[in-house]
């Protein structure tokens, strides 16, 4: 694809990378094929190629509309057209660069305004965050049931091994985690320890910084990454890797070192801090053999489960079968649903920002998990695992947590 970028980005860094996606685009379509906002809507503006094509306008000097922001806006930013796409297109940072300019130009109505900085100065501090969802969830019965969905019931935190063992792990709180599901990195810390693994997690550090990113906050988003990066070195000496629960946080810290490789201050700690950065599910299969005899010890019988693959997951880290094999290792009946490629429709914020495609998205990856049979839905993400919670009675949680069940007894193990 030909460029002739604008002089207010031409020669920066910014677009000296977006240029280079943009030539490397070959107009095939290919994405299209596997875009569901695409699948959706039947609008070559509501698919990679065309959202390409509306960025490279804007980075050209075209003028800016609130046209071209709806079709960004509606972007899942779920990178299913990575993986599709034979050139290599790194769509996802194009976005990101073109979101950012397009947001600068086009002035948003002050209802949408308002609700985009409460998510991004509220979800991001649990100190914020955790009061407001105790609250929600002690009037969660009198609340209207779109609000009352979005809030689940209160989970009790459960036991943190505290003994040292000869390995030690860093792991990410996060932000909304903690507050909806306190189980998650417990369980995680459970597994691990029974393997000789102690996890830490350090003081300060917080939201990785991808909610503000993809809200266009990205100055506010990098101040995540840097406070996260000074709260981990300290311990990164003696730490063999930093382990990520949630697939979302995981895609972006394993993306610090490219964020931050302008900053002379931060440039190299943050790409040693990528490269320590593991989703647990590159964690556990080391121990596969070990979790195996623990568990077929113990006798148990493993409901069949249905895996739903979080985006950030299978298309931002590249990481496939490495969960649904250990679980079948361990002795679990793993089914898979069609079209697993897809997007549930959680995205991060999406679903409170664009809740009618969301939930399109979310009805339709509920019907075919619900095909599977299977009574359980686990994945490796809190927003897709409470977003599909929302809208089904059967269980999702953390894959974790299953394993952590099988190892240590518990309801479903």
């Amino acid at each position: 694809m030909q460029t002739t970028l604008a002089d207010f980005i031409k020669g920066t860094p910014e677009g000296d990378e977006a240029e280079a996606i943009l030539r490397a685009c070959v107009h095939c379509g290919f994405c299209t094929a596997t875009c569901p906002t695409y699948q959706l809507l039947g609008d070559e503006l509501d698919g990679p190629r065309g959202r390409i094509y509306l960025i490279k306008q804007v980075l050209e000097g075209a003028p800016v509309t609130a046209s071209t922001q709806l079709h960004l806006d509606r972007c899942l930013t779920c990178r299913n057209c990575e993986s599709t796409c034979p050139s290599g297109v790194k769509y996802g940072r194009l976005a990101d660069i073109g979101r950012k300019v397009v947001e600068q130009r086009v002035p948003r109505r002050l209802p949408e305004r308002i609700k985009r900085y409460m998510l991004k100065e509220a979800l991001p501090r649990q100190w914020l965050f955790n009061p407001a969802l105790r609250v929600g969830q002690a009037l969660r019965p009198l609340l209207p049931k779109p609000l009352r969905d979005k809030l689940p019931p209160r989970r009790a935190a459960t036991v943190w091994p505290l003994r040292a063992q000869a390995r030690t792990m860093l792991v990410l709180d996060g932000c909304v985690q903690p507050g909806l599901a306190p189980n998650i990195n417990a369980a995680a810390a459970r597994v691990l320890d029974t393997l000789g693994v102690q996890l830490l997690a350090a003081p300060g550090a917080g939201c990785c910084g991808a909610l503000r990113f993809h809200l266009n906050d990205q100055a506010a988003a990098l101040d995540d990454m840097r406070r996260n990066i000074d709260a981990w070195w300290p311990l990164a000496a003696r730490a063999e890797a930093i382990v990520m629960t949630a697939s979302g946080c995981g895609v972006t810290v394993k993306e610090y070192g490219h964020l931050l490789a302008h900053d002379p201050a931060f440039a190299e700690k943050a790409a040693r801090i990528s490269a320590m950065t593991r989703d647990l599910s590159e964690i556990l299969p080391e121990f596969e053999a070990e979790l195996a005899r623990r568990v077929h010890a113990r006798q148990v019988r493993a409901e069949p489960v249905a895996w739903h693959p979080p985006c950030t997951l299978q298309h931002g880290q590249q990481i496939r079968g490495k969960v649904e094999g250990l679980l079948r290792a361990i002795g679990v009946e793993v089914r898979l649903c069609r079209d697993a490629h897809l997007c549930c429709g959680s995205a991060g914020t999406y679903s409170l920002l664009q809740p009618q495609l969301s939930l399109q998205l979310r009805e339709r990856k509920l019907a075919a998990l619900a095909d599977t049979g299977a009574a359980r839905i686990v994945s490796a993400n809190i927003g897709c695992q409470g977003h599909l919670q929302s809208g089904t009675e059967t269980p999702v949680e953390h894959w974790i947590e299953l394993v952590d069940r099988a190892l240590h007894g518990g309801p479903g193990g």
